[in-house]
């Protein structure tokens, strides 16, 4: 069972380069699209993880830029490599794979353990419903983006920013005194495009940055920040009145073709802290996904790719051809444990 689930894992991640090797000729002006059509509702899982072969100009936030992913989200996943000078050659996985979150295709939902955003647009009328997704900066720790459904209230283009009196108290605080207005400009935190959301009196925002190598970082205070570039591709497309709901799903599952696809990451508690994931949190998933199926589950593995927690998707289980696979490999239920992570 093992062995069979690690070997589709492997053919899965040595297809890629395969396929994909041409890149490591034109990684400057290939940008990959981040808008996806969903074949139905159950489609559950949009892109790819593909790998780029370093130049020696690269670095990993320039790339990780023109993949719209985190800077942290391409390192995390390339340990041992140089962020600022990977060197010439070097293979890097680039994670595009995706497992949708729960809830309803609709308006924006920002997964703030993933620091992701995704925007479903209203589908037209005869045509399938289409996902785009974005890297997202959020809050950092004591600072937490909240958690609810609220709505995009007003936009506004070049926005003006007023920091708030905890923010200039920061500021003074770190030697760092900043004015009570900052117009629009390459010193606007806030970009070119900035989305009011109807909670927190209005300070909460969906906005661009003059920091984009901090995108991916839990960083702000609270508000969404996100690429230039692609604050800018989603803002005409956002309406006043969309609906958003901001998430906290470390924790995603996928049953797709008879494989159980597993995706972490870092959990975050009500504080903002990064906390150790749960075994059992995963169990409860994966039996709301399979239904009535007969699975093999590695848990093992599932166990490994919970404490690695890269976002990367993981094939933990195949559907059991002889039902008693399943049990005599433990794998209803994960081990009897008072903490199965520890």
């Amino acid at each position: 069972m093992k062995a069979q689930i690690r070997r589709a894992e492997h053919w899965c991640r040595r297809a890629v380069p395969v396929a994909l090797g041409v890149l490591s000729l034109c990684i400057a002006p290939c940008v990959h699209a981040t808008t996806y059509t969903l074949k139905g509702p159950g489609d559950t899982v949009v892109g790819e993880d593909q790998t780029v072969v370093t130049v020696y100009a690269d670095t990993l936030y320039d790339i990780a830029r023109k993949d719209s992913l985190g800077s942290e989200e391409l390192i995390r996943v390339n340990p041992g490599v140089d962020p600022w000078l990977p060197g010439a050659g070097k293979r890097l996985i680039v994670p595009g794979r995706h497992i949708l979150p729960s809830g309803p295709h609709v308006g924006i939902v920002v997964n703030l353990p993933e620091h992701r955003l995704y925007y479903y647009p209203k589908p037209k009328r005869g045509q399938p419903q289409e996902v785009m997704t974005y890297p997202v900066s959020v809050g950092k720790m004591g600072r937490r983006t909240p958690l609810g459904t609220t709505y995009v209230r007003d936009k506004r283009k070049n926005p003006v920013w007023y920091p708030t009196k905890s923010i200039l108290a920061e500021h003074v605080k770190d030697g760092d005194p900043i004015h009570t207005m900052i117009p629009s400009g390459p010193d606007n935190p806030l970009g070119l495009f900035a989305m009011r959301l109807a909670m927190g009196d209005g300070t909460y925002e969906i906005h661009g940055t003059n920091n984009p190598i901090a995108v991916g970082l839990p960083i702000t205070h609270g508000c969404i920040r996100m690429y230039p570039d692609d604050v800018a591709a989603l803002y005409p497309l956002v309406a006043v009145g969309t609906p958003v709901r901001l998430i906290n799903e470390p924790v995603k599952v996928a049953w797709v073709d008879g494989e159980l696809l597993l995706e972490a990451h870092p959990p975050v508690n009500e504080q903002g802290e990064s906390v150790e994931p749960v075994l059992g949190e995963f169990s409860k998933l994966f039996q709301a996904a399979v239904g009535d199926s007969t699975v093999a589950i590695d848990w093992d593995y599932a166990r490994e790719t919970l404490q690695k927690a890269d976002g990367v998707l993981a094939t933990v289980g195949l559907e059991a051809e002889n039902p008693a696979l399943s049990a005599n490999d433990s794998s209803d239920t994960p081990p009897p444990q008072q903490n199965p992570m520890k």
